[in-house]
């Protein structure tokens, strides 16, 4: 009898803690109706993208345990498996699927390592410390220092790469035509300006656009909350960009309903300016107007809260993204919202383009942010979001991100690896190339079904 009590106790001890298992990693998929609860609110939305904390003291990783809220990083031996990438000769450009340039992705060109910068860009990224300093003190501060410690919970199977390695810009091209992506938006700033944990890039946008053109691809941009951004300096950065990219065949048009082709501009924290300023820009009454003239096109606001709709009518705007990957984290970014945004787009003739992603984790430098973490569900995640996109029959889609690595939202082909401090997450028991295959899957569905609704729609440039 005491033998069958033990053995049931252990069965019963075995189903408790499974059930417990289950429900944390439920907890990951977020549900639509999800808050924002302490401690991670939209206080940290100006920040999102500048990444502008330096830390002052010193910390060496490679002697810590990294934080990882999906995986165990804790006394591994020190092995390291890393998947050499195919040769960019091994893919017939005749066996590309057909390019749908309706579906852009947000593309991040900010990553060098010594050999072509002469030191490690971003993938060295600063551990970002909580404005709370009751909570900023439990956690470690510092630098990633790679090659092996690098500011992500996934690895690049180009390892870490230089944004300025022609290779690798070609590799990249070659991953988003293989994915039948037709459309890149390109983190831009300035001439001379960059995020606070880079160097400027402004110069890589020649080769960017040449690689593209290569494969057919096209190149939209993606405007940065530069320092002190305002209707004066965005008049003339966006007279720059037409200026000297407008001629490139690779530059991106797209048709309105009325026949013109035009210049898209997404322009990440938007809200951050006030809608006066941009209707400075934006209306035909505005002192600085580029309506009706040669430096006119489309610009897309990021709407966070509710309350922007309203602020973007005003401004001046041309339609709206959401760009976030977390489902729950903002009123944009909450799938349950979209339907709503696209009525009252269709109601005021702006262009919706819902973001999806294919999860997010950025614990590798906000350590205390795993309340927001969407596990990936083995793909499950990201066609979730792909399908309550295509739900609300939208004019265009971006998808969060190519390469947007601190954030854990890339598509680009991630590889084991384990140092004898930290397993990165991968695509397992998948292949690298796992979320290129379902971007594929779903441009195809999506241009197919986009066929059926928007004959009279606008249409991009081919």
């Amino acid at each position: 009898m005491a033998k069958f009590r033990r053995r049931t106790c252990i069965i019963l001890a075995l189903f408790i803690l499974f059930i417990f298992s289950l429900m944390m990693g439920l907890k990951m998929l977020r549900p639509n109706t999800a808050t924002f609860g302490a401690p991670f609110g939209l206080d940290l939305l100006p920040e999102l993208h500048q990444r502008t904390i330096h830390l002052g003291k010193s910390f060496d990783f490679q002697k810590s345990d990294r934080i990882n809220s999906e995986t165990n990083t804790k006394n591994l031996k020190s092995v390291e498996i890393t998947m050499k990438p195919s040769k960019a000769s091994e893919l017939n450009l005749d066996e590309l699927p057909p390019l749908n340039n309706y579906l852009h992705v947000f593309y991040y060109s900010w990553y060098g390592n010594p050999q072509f910068d002469g030191k490690y860009i971003h993938w060295n990224h600063p551990v970002l410390e909580h404005w709370d300093p009751r909570i900023a003190k439990n956690y470690p501060q510092g630098r990633h220092n790679p090659p092996d410690d690098i500011g992500s919970s996934f690895y690049p199977e180009l390892g870490s790469y230089s944004s300025r390695d022609p290779s690798v810009i070609e590799t990249h091209m070659r991953q988003m035509r293989s994915a039948s992506i037709g459309v890149l938006a390109l983190s831009w700033y300035p001439p001379d300006v960059n995020d606070e944990n880079g160097e400027p890039t402004d110069n890589l946008v020649p080769t960017i656009l040449d690689k593209a053109h290569k494969y057919n691809l096209k190149v939209t941009f993606h405007i940065e909350p530069y320092s002190n951004r305002d209707d004066q300096n965005m008049y003339k950065n966006v007279k720059y960009i037409i200026d000297k990219y407008g001629n490139h065949p690779a530059f991106y048009r797209y048709k309105t309903k009325t026949g013109n082709a035009l210049p898209m501009f997404y322009v990440y924290d938007s809200y951050i300016t006030k809608p006066e300023k941009w209707a400075n820009l934006l209306t035909t009454s505005g002192s600085w107007s580029i309506r009706n003239s040669p430096y006119d096109g489309l610009f897309i606001a990021l709407l966070v809260e509710e309350k922007h709709k309203y602020d973007i009518l005003q401004s001046g705007f041309d339609g709206i993204y959401t760009y976030f990957a977390t489902n729950g984290f903002t009123y944009g970014s909450s799938h349950q919202n979209w339907a709503s945004l696209k009525l009252f787009c269709d109601k005021y003739n702006l262009i919706f383009i819902p973001s999806v992603g294919p999860g997010y984790i950025d614990t590798s430098i906000r350590p205390w942010n795993t309340q927001n973490t969407r596990n990936r569900i083995n793909g499950k995640y990201y066609e979730i979001a792909l399908s309550a996109a295509l739900q609300t029959h939208p004019s265009l889609i971006s998808i969060t991100s190519f390469n947007e690595w601190h954030e854990g939202t890339q598509i680009e082909k991630a590889v084991p690896k384990r140092t004898s401090n930290t397993v990165y997450l991968d695509y397992r028991p998948h292949k690298p190339g796992l979320y290129l295959e379902l971007t594929r899957k779903w441009s195809e569905k999506y241009s197919k079904e986009r066929a059926t609704y928007a004959l009279d729609h606008q249409l991009p440039v081919s």
